[in-house]
């Protein structure tokens, strides 16, 4: 009947943890008479410890769910084994029920200042010692399992805190990635316009220089027509190192425009400043010495730029100063190109007031 009882259970309901009881005493006798206590009780383990110097690792070993420990004991005092279940790590929240030949006020008190969880006199009365077995078992399981479930509930939140990280590490790679060109491993199109915008707006605000830089390397197509598509590729990343190693401040950007066009953000910075940035530039291109038989200027690698700069206006917008640089390049290109054009004032000038609606 029992067992068929007990497979009903289990297949309607996850069986619950047994209690296992440690009783440690060197009284034979007394451990057979707690045997017989618990011998019907399907829900309770009895093990026996007749070695003080053993219960510790016993316990441990045996998972206790409850120890019954006698306070009068050879070698080792009872008082002082309650002490060291205490500050064992293992043993340290186990149930203690200390058993005790006398009803004792101060041996009680002395017992529960020690760490026991409860104290009886031996021998029990045998409904007394289940209930209370029972009873201590449940509540020690029942810390054990919302343990776990702490545990679970912050290794899954460590877990969680990880993965966040991760997703934005990667996030924040992606966006340094989606923001350079694939080629160059300088800033791409897109980055150039949303800095472009940035910076305008930043100049707009605080009554700053910004100026621009428009870069064009000269007969590049004749260059790519001669020494095929991999030299042109070569050289358009050696180009773009050598850019971008001349600007060092943080707010400054060097970009590929497109095809073989870059472009320089300066913050900040006046014409004369911008000249010299450019110059350095053409002249660090030049100085790469990358040959190119079918330039109609130089028989290396040369670079035409035009230059704008505008202290930005509520009534102008970066498309402007886009444009200006744009025509200065224009300038250069027809001038002869391996040069450096700075645009008109013309260009960068506040459009004319309507005089008529003045």
């Amino acid at each position: 009947m029992n067992e068929t009882r007990k497979d009903q259970q289990s297949d309607t309901a996850m069986p619950k943890r047994r209690a296992v009881v440690l009783l440690v005493d060197d009284q034979a006798m007394v451990a057979e008479g707690i045997r017989r206590m618990l011998v019907d009780e399907t829900d309770i383990d009895f093990h026996y410890c007749a070695d003080p110097r053993e219960a510790i690792q016993t316990a441990i070993t045996i998972k206790a769910t409850t120890i019954l420990q006698d306070l009068v004991m050879p070698e080792v005092d009872g008082m002082m084994l309650v002490r060291f279940y205490r500050t064992n790590p293992a043993t340290r929240d186990v149930p203690i029920i200390v058993l005790s030949t006398k009803d004792d006020p101060a041996i009680k008190s002395e017992a529960f200042h020690n760490g026991a969880n409860d104290y009886l006199v031996k021998l029990p009365d045998k409904v007394e010692l289940v209930a209370r077995i029972r009873a201590h078992s449940r509540s020690y399981l029942a810390q054990l399992e919302r343990d776990a479930a702490y545990q679970a509930l912050r290794d899954l939140q460590n877990q969680l805190e990880t993965s966040n990280a991760q997703l934005e590490e990667s996030n924040r790679e992606l966006q340094r990635l989606s923001s350079l060109d694939g080629l160059t491993g300088i800033s791409n199109r897109r980055q150039f316009d949303k800095t472009l915008e940035q910076e305008w707006q930043r100049a707009l605000r605080n009554c700053a220089e910004l100026s621009l830089i428009m870069i064009d390397i000269d007969y590049f197509k004749l260059f790519n027509d001669t020494y095929g598509h991999q030299a042109g590729d070569d050289c358009l990343k050696s180009v773009a190192l050598a850019l971008a190693r001349i600007v060092h401040r943080p707010s400054d950007l060097v970009a590929r425009y497109g095809g073989e066009e870059f472009a320089v953000i300066l913050p900040e910075t006046d014409t004369e400043g911008t000249l010299r940035v450019a110059e350095k530039m053409r002249e660090a291109v030049s100085r790469l010495n990358v040959r190119h038989d079918a330039s109609k200027v130089s028989d290396k690698i040369t670079l035409s730029i035009g230059i704008a700069n505008m202290n930005p206006r509520g009534s102008d917008n970066p498309d402007t100063l886009l444009a200006a640089a744009d025509d200065a390049l224009y300038r250069a290109k027809h001038a002869g190109r391996n040069r450096v054009e700075v645009a008109s004032d013309e260009a960068t000038a506040p459009p004319a007031v309507n005089q008529s609606r003045a």
